[in-house]
C-alpha cells in the first residue's frame, strides 16, 4: 500500500480488509482524540498541593457542617 493516499483512497482500501480488521480501524478512527482535546487522564494529580495539608475527613465534615446552615 503507498504511504500517501487520499482518503477516497484509503476508503477503498479499508473495505478489501476482513471485517474484524474494518471494525478495529472504525473504533480507532474515533478513539482520536480532536485536536484542541485531552484525555482525563492527563488531570492527574493537578492542583494536589491545594490539599496536601487537608485531612480528608475533617474537610468532609466541614463541607457537611456547611449543608446544614
Amino acid at each position: 500500500m503507498p504511504s500517501h493516499l487520499t482518503v477516497e483512497e484509503l476508503i477503498q482500501e479499508a473495505k478489501c480488509l476482513p471485517e474484524p480488521d474494518q471494525k478495529r480501524l472504525v473504533h480507532a478512527l474515533l478513539m482520536q482524540p480532536e485536536q484542541g482535546q485531552h484525555e482525563i487522564t492527563e488531570l492527574r494529580g493537578l492542583g494536589k498541593e491545594i490539599w496536601q495539608n487537608q485531612d480528608a475527613q475533617e474537610y468532609v465534615d466541614q463541607e457537611r457542617a456547611a449543608w446544614e446552615d
